[in-house]
C-alpha cells in the first residue's frame, strides 16, 4: 500500500521561485521541482478501506480558498541537520484547514502526529552535511520570499518508498470554497517542471 498524506500543491510560479534556492550546499539531495508540496497531515500506510473512509470524511470539509506566501528558509535536525526547507508566512486559514484534517484523521482512529505542525516545503534532504555549511546556506537565503498564491484545493497524495521522496501522485482533490477551478491548470506538472529546470 502506498504511503498517504494530505497536502497543498505548489503552483508553477512559486515552484520556480523555490527552484532558485537549489545548489550551494554540499551533501544536499535536491527535491525535484514537480515533487514540491506542503504536507498538511501524514497518514501513512493504511488499508484500502481506511483510505476510503478518510477520503469520504475529507469530502465534508467546507473551507474558503485563501492566499499563501512562501517565505524564509530553515533546517530540521539541529546539530545533525537532515533537511532544508522553505517556510510559510503566518496563515490562520492554513492552520484551520490543517487542524480540521487532523481532527478528522484522529476521529477515524489514526494516531495524533507527535510533531507540531510546521508548514514548509522540503527543498533538499541532507546527508552528512556540516552544520556550518547549512548555517551559511540559510543565512545567505534568509530573506527568501515568493509572490503570494491562492490555495484553491487540497489533495490526498501517495508516495512509493524511494530515496528522497517522490514520485508523488495526487489520488484525490477537494476544492476550497470560492476557488477558481481554472486555477488548477496553473499547477506544475512533471512536464512543466522539466521546462522550468532548463
Amino acid at each position: 500500500m502506498p504511503r498517504l498524506f494530505t497536502a497543498l500543491e505548489i503552483p508553477r510560479d512559486a515552484a520556480l521561485s523555490l527552484s532558485l534556492l537549489r545548489g550551494g550546499l554540499p551533501g544536499a539531495r535536491w527535491i525535484d521541482v514537480e515533487n514540491y508540496h506542503l504536507t498538511l497531515r501524514f497518514i501513512g500506510d493504511v488499508e484500502g478501506h481506511v483510505a476510503d473512509e478518510i477520503a469520504n470524511a475529507l469530502d465534508r470539509i467546507n473551507r474558503p480558498s485563501f492566499p499563501l506566501t512562501l517565505s524564509g528558509v530553515g533546517a530540521f535536525g539541529g546539530k545533525k541537520p537532515h533537511a532544508v526547507w522553505a517556510g510559510v508566512s503566518a496563515s490562520p486559514d492554513l492552520v484551520a484547514l490543517q487542524g480540521e484534517i487532523d481532527r478528522i484523521c484522529q476521529r477515524l482512529g489514526l494516531p495524533a502526529d507527535p510533531r507540531k505542525f510546521t508548514p514548509h516545503v522540503t527543498l533538499a534532504r541532507l546527508r552528512n552535511a556540516s552544520p556550518l555549511d547549512v548555517a551559511q546556506y540559510l543565512s545567505a537565503r534568509g530573506n527568501f520570499s515568493a509572490l503570494p498564491f491562492r490555495v484553491g484545493r487540497f489533495v490526498l497524495m501517495s508516495s512509493r518508498d524511494s530515496v528522497g521522496g517522490g514520485p508523488y501522485i495526487v489520488e484525490e482533490a477537494w476544492p476550497l470554497v470560492g476557488a477558481d477551478t481554472r486555477a488548477s491548470s496553473r499547477f506544475a506538472s512533471a512536464s512543466d517542471a522539466s521546462r522550468i529546470m532548463r
